[in-house]
């Protein structure tokens, strides 16, 4: 780790200055040797670097997105492709400029981030040693050196031995104890994290590799923490549980405000917006009234949670417009109303009867369902005979022969019985 952050050595100097600006700040209100005016230092550097990060966060949020809406067609040019990698390839770069998505957009907070992190290992490690290190003399080492959090110096690790502990001024217990507490807690904050991208910010219907994933990474990444965490410094252990808690805090307010088309984020996204639109009778918001316009936008490709809040809208007596406004229209209540009819009305089921006769007669379907409004009485009295004359023996009528039929015997004429038998 020493030699990773020896790389980044080039920084440590405007790090170090940062930190002890803030020290200064927090110094006259908590005291210079104090382990508020350090840590405060430390959680401030975090929150600057995260404030000048957004625009590559927000560029994350929106590779995020599009990469797991190109994952069906991603499959599908895998598996056309199967036994032409090169063609894959190509045929996979074409699709990510057509949606103009870069794979590596996802990484670049962390990579943005990777350098002050090294950085300030660094600056500790220094502190630890007792040397001077880029804008840190020998008054603020003295002084740093003398900071505790909860009687942990920022310069300790968990692995530490007894004398190394002992020599800047704290037991070994206190530094196990504090270490162990923020290991855990910047573990469960990054499973935390994950497992609420995962649960509310996914589109539920669309099933790939890339979900598998994503849910093995929410239990990598708290073990890698872990087991990294042990030989970080205290004031590491603070810089990093603070960018957890940020990227944590950063990430609620996005799925709340602007979910993943499909997720149940965007079903309880719009289940408010319904709410609110029925309470004030109008979409309030520039945000809100741009989701509004997006849903409109989309027409007939709309998924199952934005066909909902149409819905929802069109019995208020209120059709969304184009702009992200909502007018009242009264096509929209018979259109809402209509729809529900047809998706409640069901066909009807036929008699076994009139299987039976569709079966044996194909073109009598036609006709039972002419005369399907008539009475029992009156079909019997068109199977009757004209007239009473008796049929010649060994004629069979048609009638006959179709009832002889439904019972299960021969058709055509019967051989005549034998004479033991009449």
């Amino acid at each position: 780790m020493d030699t990773i952050a020896s790389l980044f050595s080039f920084i440590t100097t405007p790090v170090s200055w940062v930190i002890v600006q803030f020290h200064k700040l927090y110094g006259a209100i908590f005291g210079d040797d104090t382990g508020w005016a350090w840590g405060l230092s430390i959680v401030s550097l975090v929150v600057l670097i995260r404030i000048c990060l957004i625009p590559l966060f927000v560029k994350q949020i929106k590779s995020t997105r599009n990469m797991q809406v190109l994952q069906p067609k991603m499959k599908a040019i895998q598996e056309r492709y199967k036994n032409d990698k090169q063609r894959q390839s190509e045929e996979m770069m074409k699709l990510y400029k057509e949606t103009g998505t870069n794979p590596l957009s996802s990484c670049l907070p962390i990579l943005a981030q990777s350098p002050f992190f090294f950085a300030l290992y660094h600056v500790l490690s220094a502190i630890a040693s007792g040397k001077t290190i880029g804008v840190i003399d020998q008054p603020l080492l003295d002084s740093a050196r003398q900071a505790h959090i909860f009687g942990a110096p920022l310069a300790a690790k968990f692995m530490d031995s007894q004398d190394k502990v002992a020599a800047l001024g704290a037991s070994l217990t206190d530094v196990r104890v504090v270490t162990a507490i923020m290991i855990v807690m910047m573990s469960a904050s990054q499973f935390f994290t994950q497992r609420q991208l995962m649960t509310k910010n996914v589109d539920l219907t669309v099933k790939t590799p890339y979900m598998q994933q994503q849910k093995m990474l929410m239990y990598i990444f708290p073990v890698i923490f872990a087991v990294m965490g042990i030989n970080f410094p205290v004031g590491v252990l603070v810089y990093w549980l603070t960018t957890n808690v940020w990227t944590m805090g950063q990430q609620m307010y996005v799925i709340n405000q602007n979910p993943t088309p499909g997720s149940k984020a965007q079903d309880q996204y719009l289940g408010r917006l319904l709410k609110s639109v029925t309470a004030h009778g109008e979409v309030r918001g520039r945000t809100r009234r741009n989701t509004v316009k997006r849903i409109v936008a989309k027409g007939p490709d709309r998924n199952d949670i934005e066909r909902k809040f149409i819905t929802g809208l069109a019995k208020l007596g209120l059709a969304a417009q184009e702009d992200g406004t909502v007018a009242k229209s009264e096509t929209a209540v018979a259109e809402a109303e209509g729809g529900a009819a047809a998706k409640r009305q069901q066909p009807k089921r036929q008699t076994k009867s009139k299987r039976q006769t569709a079966a044996t007669h194909p073109g009598a379907a036609k006709e039972s369902g002419a005369v399907g409004s008539e009475s029992k009485t009156s079909l019997e009295k068109q199977d009757a005979p004209q007239d009473d004359k008796p049929k010649p023996a060994g004629k069979p009528t048609a009638s006959g022969s179709s009832r002889q039929a439904k019972s299960g015997q021969r058709k055509g004429p019967q051989r005549p019985k034998h004479p033991s038998k009449k």
